[in-house]
């Protein structure tokens, strides 16, 4: 009997669970243009009081409810739609929603640097705006594409606030183009890109697609590696904005204001953001205090025209490490892998005698013009003004050996200001000093767009930027000391140069220039074409842009006021990329694609200026890069997945090293030519859905990255640009050394799990192998030597949010935990050759960060 009644009673909890699982009407809400999937949007069951939202993946489930079959899905930014749900039918699919274009959620330049899944023939990964709510505490952009393939980030130099480093497929950040809103940010002289001018943008960020190879942009970018393309939102449709605090380890805090008024009825609509961030650091000495700001005005002119103007900064103060060491030297530090020498005690406060302050804003005004029903032109104008720069010693030596205790303790400060004012003139005997790297940017970048019938458009448009960076030394604290006395042309102040020869007997004050001052004028002029073919299952592009950039030097230093040689002479370097791809959809669940490129793109400034010298280095030649691309795809509604091959040439490469002679111990610039090398691999993505609620996701890159060809030599020069004895030192047997500075095996597998409507867990686990120090090429001078190869490493990083209503306002709390298990590891190294040998007993490292965590508290109004 009871056996009898235990089967009825599990046939009825099955039936029951049959019965609701049946009434639930489930879909995936995506956008029109890209197939992303929505998370947030509102489902609600009209006539009903019954609403849900989508989830992490974009999808839903909703209980049916007898005499009601009308869906209403709402998303900020997108138009609202309505879903008739057929009798009997339990899964809707796909659900499109089509942008708002009068909200001017996306505008033509944003899209046209954008890729587009199962269209545009690139590898691409997208980071949504929830992911990067959820999981951007702490971690600044780069580190929120960690777990994306061909991608390795740190935070860079020692673990600093604003830091952050990243590498794609072996290339550095000079050779990864970085959009934001489709406006190229690379530095013009060298292309790196400082994180810390855009730390404040991960609050007001819709999405970050990461393109890797030569990428989707029209412009011609330094895309070798790939392109990260950064989306802010421009005007929320929906009126209101959030208040949000932030709290973790080490003192970390963060506050963050932001509003929206939506879109009024004359058409006007206004965003703003604000943002203060201030901790100790993770590594001792490294205390930040970091402020963010955001602004959008937007007008809808007319249905044809609208104007958007946006703009953000990051003012912030940060300190750094300058200095690495060997294993060996934290192994015996009793604060151990947070050991940091660079900072000290100035009158009973720490003070670093190592930081970085920058403030960069950029403001840009957008115009949207849909000419007729086939052509559109929108165009960008923008500009930038910089100023800042790194704070460290004159006399690294002396700092470093003033202790409060033994070569573990802080720097003594204090000693070093009785130091100086004991001084019998009043100079000062060590003092802090500031390189400054400020700037004037400005740029227009414009695209038309013409609809040629309904299978090809062409694209074609101009991008036109004008750059002045002023770089020069100077005081940033006498330490107690009156001025800094400094002689032209006596032993050089830094390796830039010796002094003023307008004044060659100067007493500095705080704020006065010292040891160098010049000018870098960078001018840019390109335009762009595109043709796109898309019909059916096909879609193809050719692509073809050309540019003139143009470097000049003014040195303020070495030359008397009157000499004309203090201005170079203008150097023209003609580039041009050529592209192509296409992308052919087998069926539903299966698309191939594949894309080839030939670039040629000008040296970096200091190589052709090398030595920092006013007269052209004649071997610094143009770069030679070609890459291509196959891929395949496979989707469905549970399973997703990416596989890609690549290879990317590059050719006559041109460097700039330091190098350091023993003879003479002082510091030269050696330029190298004829560099060459090759990255290739395979990488693997993919995500996965077997139940409502779970999202899976995993990834594998395996790189094959190695110089490709022996130096002939290095020209070694000195500050005057005066060869060392000799002249050149080589030839340099670099052919065959795997590239250093990021690790050529990645894995990761994440989770995200819905337990209810209202929270959420997830967890990430990446696995970094093959990973080999960076080196200096004139250190490779005899065959057989090898840069070491760090230890394998893996980290674990989880978060939580909830959402709630409190007293009817909508709010989310947020938890992370990065490297949960407080993995040690090693996150840079530059490899020494000592007695020939490079291994971890003279390879000096940077320790990456240990567990941290934090907490959020957002409220909506």
């Amino acid at each position: 009997m009871k056996k009898s009644l235990l089967i009825i009673f599990t046939l009825s909890l099955q039936f029951l669970a049959v019965s609701v699982f049946a009434q639930q009407i489930r879909g995936t809400v995506v956008d029109s243009l890209t197939k992303e999937s929505l998370p947030g949007a509102a489902v609600s069951l009209k006539g009903t009081s019954l609403s849900v939202s989508t989830s992490t993946d974009g999808s839903f489930s909703i209980k049916k409810q007898d005499g009601s079959n009308v869906l209403v899905i709402s998303y900020v930014g997108y138009q609202k739609k309505e879903v008739v749900v057929p009798a009997g039918t339990t899964d809707l699919g796909q659900v499109i929603l089509v942008s708002n274009t009068n909200t001017m959620n996306e505008v033509m330049i944003i899209a046209n640097a954008r890729a587009i899944d199962r269209k545009t023939p690139v590898a691409v990964s997208t980071i949504n705006a929830e992911r990067i709510e959820e999981k951007g505490a702490q971690q600044e952009f780069p580190e929120l594409l960690k777990s994306t393939p061909g991608v390795y980030a740190t935070k860079g130099t020692g673990g600093g606030f604003g830091d952050a480093r990243i590498n794609m497929r072996g290339f550095q950040s000079a050779n990864i183009a970085v959009l934001i809103n489709g406006i190229p940010v690379n530095d013009m002289e060298d292309g790196r890109v400082f994180w810390s001018n855009w730390s404040g943008l991960t609050d007001v960020t819709s999405s970050i697609q990461s393109q890797r190879g030569l990428g989707a942009s029209k412009v011609a970018v330094p895309s070798l590696g790939g392109t990260i393309n950064i989306q802010t939102r421009t005007t929320d449709a929906k009126k209101g904005g959030f208040i949000y605090q932030g709290l973790g380890n080490n003192g970390y805090s963060k506050t963050t204001f932001s509003y929206s008024t939506g879109l009024t009825d004359k058409g006007w609509a206004f965003s703003a953001m604000g943002s203060r961030n201030v901790g100790e650091g993770y590594v001792n000495g490294l205390a930040y205090e970091a402020y963010s700001y955001f602004f959008n005005i937007s007008k809808v002119i007319n249905a044809n025209h609208s104007l958007s103007l946006t703009g953000f900064g990051a003012p912030q103060y940060h300190g750094s490490r300058f200095e690495r060491f060997n294993l060996a030297y934290y192994e015996n530090a009793p604060q151990g892998n947070r050991f940091n020498p660079n900072y000290g005690i100035l009158n009973g406060k720490e003070k670093t005698i190592s930081g970085n302050y920058y403030h960069k804003p950029q403001v840009s005004l957008n115009h949207n013009w849909i000419i007729d029903e086939t052509s559109t032109l929108s165009t960008a104008l923008y500009g930038s003004i910089g100023k800042g720069g790194n704070e460290f010693p004159n006399n690294a030596g002396l700092f470093l050996e003033t202790r409060t205790g033994n070569k573990y303790t802080p720097v003594d400060i204090d000693a070093l200001v009785d130091l100086n004012t004991a001084s019998p003139d009043g100079s000062a005997k060590a003092y802090l000093q500031s390189y400054r790297n400020d700037h004037k940017w400005g740029g227009l970048l414009s695209t038309y767009k013409k609809k040629l019938n309904d299978k090809i458009d062409l694209l074609a448009g101009l991008d036109l930027r004008q750059y002045k960076g002023e770089h020069y030394n100077s005081v940033r604290n006498l330490l107690g000391a009156e001025y800094v006395l400094e002689i032209a042309n006596g032993n050089p102040t830094t390796s830039r140069g010796a002094g003023d020869i307008n004044n060659p007997v100067k007493m500095a004050k705080t704020g006065d220039k010292i040891g160098f001052n010049y000018d870098g004028l960078v001018g840019w002029q390109g335009a762009f074409v595109q043709a796109e073919y898309s019909y059916d299952k096909l879609s193809a592009f050719v692509s073809l842009s050309g540019n003139n950039q143009s470097y000049q030097r003014v040195d303020h230093y070495k030359y008397l006021n009157s000499d004309p040689n203090r201005k170079s002479a203008t150097v023209n370097n003609l580039g041009y990329q050529a592209k192509g791809g296409a992308n052919y959809n087998i069926d539903a669940n299966h698309n191939v694609f594949a894309n080839v490129g030939y670039l040629e793109k000008a040296p970096i400034f200091e190589a052709v200026f090398a030595g920092y010298q006013n007269k052209k280095n004649p071997d610094a030649v143009t770069e030679k890069i070609l890459s291509y691309e196959l891929g395949y795809g496979y989707r469905s509604r549970k399973f997703s997945g990416n596989l890609n091959l690549y290879r990317t040439s590059w050719k006559d490469r041109s460097t700039i090293n330091p190098y350091y002679d023993q003879a003479t111990q002082q510091f030269y610039t050696a330029n190298l030519s004829g560099v060459d090398a090759l990255h290739q691999g395979v990488e693997v993505d993919f995500k996965y859905m077997p139940v409502h609620g779970l999202t899976i996701n995993g990834m594998l890159s395996v790189g094959d990255w190695k110089w490709d060809s022996n130096v002939p030599k290095a020209v070694i020069t000195d500050v005057n640009g005066t060869a060392l004895a000799g002249g050149s030192i080589g030839p340099l047997y670099t052919k065959g050394i795997r590239v250093g500075d990021q690790p050529q095996t990645t894995l990761a597998l994440g989770a995200s799990f819905d337990v209810t409507e209202d929270l959420r867990i997830g967890a990430d686990y990446n696995y970094f192998s093959r990973f080999y120090s960076s080196f200096v090429p004139t250190a490779i001078t005899s065959e057989n030597l090898v840069p070491w190869q760090l230890p394998n490493y893996s980290l674990v990083d989880v978060n939580a949010v909830f959402k709630f209503k409190f007293a009817g306002v909508r709010s989310s709390m947020f938890a992370n935990v990065n490297n949960l298990l407080d993995a040690e590891y090693i996150s840079d190294s530059n490899a020494q050759f000592n007695n020939g040998i490079s291994d971890v007993n003279n390879s000096n490292v940077y320790y990456g960060v240990g567990r941290t965590w934090t907490v959020g508290l957002k409220v909506n109004f």
